[in-house]
């Protein structure tokens, strides 16, 4: 069976005010994942919320400012995807939804053996989740339409490196 990540389609990177917002890559990755969201959900099939969320003080803070911190609107999904209440979140504190989480352990209670990547940041947490979901033999799907990063260059050299390296389908 598949399911739909939505990485990390947070305030915080896709609203102007937020903390780390992508640009206008924004503009038009909303409706692509939209779109995957509600093909998904016509088609009854599991969609899952990957949601960054830090605590203050976190170490990643260092190379990024504070964002997405637990309790506050920026680390909140856009209510343009408001989850429904039959839909996982799952709360990460590192750029690959593997690492700490109970993804794994989800995915495979659902019987999910292949996966469509959607949301942000392309080279950062898509490309990461991506290799870890590739490490623990996952299927991977990325519509390049459906990611966004914050530069052209980056978000053309992560579909690359998935596609070319990690034998992710890139539509």
């Amino acid at each position: 069976m598949e399911a739909l990540l939505v990485i990390d389609m947070l305030n915080d990177f896709i609203k102007p005010q937020g903390a780390l917002y992508i640009g206008p890559a924004a503009e038009t990755v909303v409706p692509a994942v939209r779109s995957r969201v509600d093909l998904f959900r016509k088609n009854k099939k599991p969609v899952i919320f990957i949601c960054d969320r830090h605590r203050r003080g976190d170490s990643e803070f260092a190379m990024f400012p504070p964002h997405c911190l637990e309790g506050e609107t920026g680390g909140e999904i856009i209510d343009e995807l408001s989850p429904r209440p039959e839909e996982r979140l799952i709360y990460k504190r590192r750029y690959s939804a593997f690492f700490g989480t109970e993804l794994d352990l989800t995915l495979r209670e659902y019987e999910i053996s292949e996966l469509e990547l959607t949301g942000v940041v392309t080279n950062i947490c898509v490309l990461y989740t991506a290799a870890d979901a590739r490490m623990l033999n996952y299927k991977v799907t990325v519509n390049a339409e459906a990611v966004a990063g914050i530069d052209e260059q980056r978000h053309r050299f992560a579909l690359q490196e998935m596609e070319e390296t990690l034998g992710v389908t890139v539509l």
